[in-house]
C-alpha cells in the first residue's frame, strides 16, 4: 500500500484533519491530529484510527503501524514544546 493510498485512506474517516504517514516497508507510521480525539484515551483514539485500517492490517498490506493521535491544541502543544 502506498503512502498516498493510506493517506486518502485515512482522510476519508478523517477529513478535517491533518494526516502523516511515513514508511518503511510494510511498516508505517501515522500522525492524526483531529478534534475527533479530545476526551479520548490513547485507546479510544487508536482504535478509531485501526478501524479505518483494520482491512489492511488483516491482508497483510500493513505489517505493522504506529499511530500517533493528537486534538489540534494537543498539537499546537507539542509544535510549541518542539521549537
Amino acid at each position: 500500500m502506498s503512502i498516498d493510498d493510506l493517506h486518502a485512506l485515512l482522510e476519508q474517516e478523517f477529513p478535517k484533519a491533518y494526516i502523516d504517514v511515513k514508511h518503511s516497508g510494510n511498516h508505517y507510521s501515522i500522525t492524526v491530529v483531529d478534534d475527533v480525539f479530545v476526551g479520548k484515551k490513547t485507546v479510544q483514539r487508536q482504535q478509531l484510527v485501526y478501524s479505518v485500517l483494520q482491512k489492511e492490517i488483516t491482508s497483510g498490506s500493513i505489517h505493522a503501524v504506529q499511530i500517533k493521535t493528537y486534538s489540534n491544541q494537543e498539537w499546537q502543544q507539542y509544535i510549541s514544546d518542539l521549537g
